[in-house]
């Protein structure tokens, strides 16, 4: 309890800067992958990579809904003291992860097929990405089960073991993919297997990192891991977040699809400046997490002044780094999209729209905090719903602004989608700290 209870910024950062450094090694992975293939002296191997990388992390995602549970989960059962059903949430984030992995192997023919009948690529491209994503598909337990042992080291604020984790398969992934890819000669298959590899490894050194669970006995008891009432409960946690995901990704993908009516060079501009706000997401990931962790473990301990702290030490830093953010793309703005296109007319046109990223670290910070903050609370009927207010609000108003505005309306609607999550989840935000109140006088409904 006492550790609980001591919420300082020190233990902010603690729980963040790992995240954010892990964040980090991402996007250097995609770009080794492709200058491996890129060595092969052919167009068409770096189509299928990027195709088949993009294919699997798609669906992958669709699993993301395991590293939030997880984390809200454990840390408000570790902020009650109950070691024996945090063991116990690790054994079912595991076995959630390689039971929804071995069903993508068996469905692989048809994971692949709908994805390249949804979009179709040259035959020459098609056959290399099914050669990469057959291999690579064999690992999918592996990648699954980690978003679970993720977010179940980040509810302990085990930050440093998920850099090194991220660090040591991003490292070996690298390195592997030369010796594989050009050493050995085996090219796109090379970049496969290395993967394939790395996403193994990872596991492994995963579990490493989660080996107290298993001294003790909980993680095996049959009855307290599939007891059905926190079975359900978990059930409902995880599929409140995998909607809230698939409304926020139809909100994303919608976004693309608008920009690409305005012609090429506004739709180019627009995946560059996109590229702004995936550094945003980063960085703010690592402070979301650690509201995730300490909120949870606050609502656990049943200590309201506690959650009230952790929300706002959270977000304090949460916004810093967003000024940041916001004072580095206006001053750096115009010479990182330089780097990233050398069309005149592309980097002219983003220039237009750079003001719209300037802002949008500032007007969206609310909205990644507070997912963060409700996250940790496991108040994911909340999250559902706002997000389903803020799509229906942002299709209701993007389109006739488009229509008044162009393109300058499709980046007003995003940024409006980002107030009006901010503000709908701010205003259920008095009912999660009343929930501290009411666990403390009695036992109360899973949010």
């Amino acid at each position: 309890m006492a550790e609980t209870l001591t919420l300082t910024h020190r233990r902010v950062l603690a729980i963040a800067l790992p995240i954010v450094l892990s964040n980090a090694t991402v996007p250097i992975l995609g770009v080794v992958d492709t200058a491996v293939v890129g060595q092969l002296g052919e167009a068409a191997p770096i189509g299928a990579v990027g195709i088949g990388a993009i294919i699997l992390s798609s669906v992958y995602w669709i699993f993301g809904f395991l590293r939030m549970g997880t984390t809200g989960l454990t840390s408000q059962a570790s902020g009650a003291g109950d070691g024996d059903e945090v063991d116990a949430l690790l054994s079912r984030a595991l076995l959630i992860g390689i039971t929804a992995g071995v069903v993508m192997i068996a469905l692989q023919m048809f994971i692949i097929r709908g994805a390249f009948w949804i979009s179709p690529a040259s035959a020459e491209v098609e056959s290399l990405a099914r050669g990469y994503m057959v291999i690579r598909i064999w690992s999918a337990p592996a990648t699954i089960a980690l978003y679970g042992i993720t977010g179940w080291l980040i509810a302990q604020e085990r930050t440093r073991a998920v850099l090194v984790i991220q660090v040591g398969m991003n490292g070996a992934n690298i390195l592997l993919s030369y010796y594989m890819g050009l050493e050995l000669g085996w090219g796109i298959e090379g970049v496969a297997w290395a993967t394939f590899i790395a996403e193994w490894g990872g596991l492994v050194l995963g579990l490493w990192f989660c080996r107290a669970a298993f001294a003790g006995t909980a993680w095996r008891s049959v009855a307290r891991v599939f007891d059905v009432v926190r079975l359900k409960h978990m059930a409902g946690v995880n599929s409140d977040i995998l909607i809230r995901s698939v409304l926020l990704q139809a909100i994303f993908v919608s976004f693309l699809f608008f920009g690409a009516g305005f012609g090429d060079v506004p739709l180019a501009a627009n995946q560059i400046l996109m590229q702004f706000l995936q550094v945003t997401a980063y960085a703010l990931d690592g402070f979301a997490f650690s509201a995730e962790a300490l909120v949870g473990k606050a609502l656990g301990a049943k200590a309201r002044s506690a959650l009230r702290r952790s929300a706002i030490l959270s977000s304090l830093w949460g916004g810093i780094v967003c000024i940041g953010l916001a004072l580095c793309f206006a001053l750096f703005g115009g010479a990182i999209i330089d780097v990233m296109t050398t069309a005149p007319e592309v980097r002219e046109m983003a220039r237009v729209y750079l003001p719209y990223m300037v802002a949008a670290p500032i007007v969206g910070v609310a909205a990644w905090m507070l997912d963060g903050i409700f996250i940790g609370a496991t108040r994911t009927k909340d999250m559902r719903n706002m997000m389903l207010i803020s799509a229906v609000i942002y299709f209701a108003t993007v389109i006739p602004l488009m229509a008044l505005f162009g393109n300058d309306g499709l980046w007003i609607g995003l940024l409006l989608n980002f107030v009006v999550r901010g503000v709908t989840l701010g205003w259920k935000y008095p009912a999660l700290e009343a929930e501290a109140d009411e666990r403390a006088s009695g036992p109360v409904a899973a949010a």
